[in-house]
């Protein structure tokens, strides 16, 4: 995520990065391009096909 979607986020949910759950940079999940600090965004698709979005910082 960019630094600013980062700064809404945060706002939006009233939060700060150490309050995100956090990934393992070893996962195999990742992109190659990611880096410890980083904070992703997982999208999935549940049965009833509506979204579900979980933030992640790498660690």
């Amino acid at each position: 995520m960019s630094e600013k979607e980062t700064g809404e986020l945060f706002e939006k949910l009233n939060i700060s990065k150490s309050q995100l759950p956090k990934i393992l940079l070893s996962d195999a999940a990742l992109p190659e391009s990611c880096a410890v600090g980083d904070i992703i965004k997982i999208e999935r698709i549940n049965s009833d096909g509506k979204a579900a979005v979980y933030y992640r910082v790498v660690v």
